[in-house]
């Protein structure tokens, strides 16, 4: 049984893989629970995941509520479930489980300095693994449930993974408005890490199809709720010092943080704080060219409003009249199935930057960065 390394050199302490290391087999971590396709093994001072077999073939399963008690039962085991929030289909993992977030960081390909968003069942269960202060109290009355995380400083006894924080001493936050993702976390009754659920880098996945269809092979079930409603991943602030500091734009835009919070700060440092900050991500296989007013003959068109130019190859418009709640629902969507199409790159028409336009905007620079 053969692994491959996360680079994981430390998974923490506290003491629920060490307790299942069994020195009578070679220092392997058994899989428990029959949705455990996985194991862990100790090198000199560093783990790796040693994959088994997760089912090659992936069928979204109804989210039905014998559905979400096999998945609870999955993450329970140490299992990877892919699950719908109102944002992206989520990777999920139980989060205070060193073995299962390292299984997300290997089915992912995510780098490991990339942090992950614990997501919670409410205001509870996040006191309980970051320190909220009243601006970040504020904030969370406002928008939560909704599409917002709170990245804060970490409580001293914060059950989650220190893989999850990619060793930061800060947490990212979210309580999820979907009401699969709100029934799976009630019944795990953990915080679920979960970034979206597929391989790092590429085209984020709105439905579970989506996500089945990037990996499978590596994850052990997805729960098909529909379509995202929102389209693009959550915003994301820094809540630190009483400093509010957007990190990734989305949904909930500046102008409505900054009626709770006032002005926010400028992030000026190129660290990795939170999710959604490498320069090339959300990227479909074309290439992407941004604020074309003439596509070429190989491209194909992602257009926005209601007058396109003339374009004899594949079209696609995130909204004809020009909405940007609606472009956002269909921008992920729409570059999959354009990249689909086979051609050589993919132009997209100039796409408003004032209030959700920043976030769609945010993501296409992204996706047209040179692949790292």
């Amino acid at each position: 049984m053969g692994g491959r390394s996360c680079g994981f050199s430390h998974l923490g302490n506290r003491g629920r893989v060490i307790r299942q290391t069994d020195s009578r087999n070679g220092g392997h971590i058994q899989p428990q629970g029959i949705y455990a396709a996985f194991a862990l093994l100790k090198t000199g001072r560093s783990w790796q995941v040693a994959a088994m077999t997760p089912p090659a073939a992936l069928t979204p399963t109804k989210a039905d509520k014998d559905a979400i008690d096999r998945a609870s039962q999955c993450l329970l085991a140490g299992g990877l479930v892919a699950f719908p929030t109102e944002t992206v289909y989520g990777l999920g993992a139980d989060a205070t489980s060193d073995r299962a977030v390292a299984r997300i960081f290997e089915a992912k390909g995510r780098p490991q300095f990339n942090p992950l968003i614990s997501h919670v069942s409410g205001v509870e269960m996040a006191r309980q693994l970051g320190e909220l202060s009243d601006l970040a109290l504020a904030l969370a009355d406002t928008f939560w449930p909704g599409p917002l995380t709170l990245v804060v400083p970490r409580s001293a006894d914060c059950p989650v993974s220190l893989l999850a924080s990619a060793g930061l001493d800060t947490i990212a936050i979210r309580m999820p408005n979907h009401k699969v993702a709100q029934a799976l976390i009630g019944r795990v009754q953990r915080p679920l890490a979960a970034p979206s659920a597929n391989p790092s880098g590429r085209v984020s996945p709105t439905t579970a199809q989506h996500a089945a269809d990037g990996l499978k092979g590596r994850i052990d079930m997805v729960l098909d709720g529909g379509p995202c409603t929102v389209g693009l991943e959550s915003t994301v602030v820094s809540i630190v010092a009483d400093q509010v500091r957007l990190l990734r734009p989305g949904t909930i835009t500046r102008n409505q943080l900054e009626g709770v919070c006032g002005a926010l700060e400028e992030t000026k440092s190129n660290a990795i704080e939170a999710p959604g900050m490498l320069v090339s991500h959300y990227a479909p296989n074309a290439s992407v060219r941004l604020n074309v007013s003439a596509p070429a003959d190989n491209e194909a068109l992602l257009g926005f409003g209601p007058d396109l130019p003339q374009h004899d190859g594949p079209i696609a418009n995130l909204s004809p009249s020009a909405d940007l709640v609606e472009a956002a629902a269909n921008l992920f969507a729409m570059l999959r199935q354009l990249d689909a199409t086979g051609a050589r790159g993919i132009a997209v028409t100039p796409i408003p930057a004032d209030g959700i336009g920043e976030a769609i905007n945010d993501r296409l620079k992204r996706a047209a960065a040179p692949k790292t």
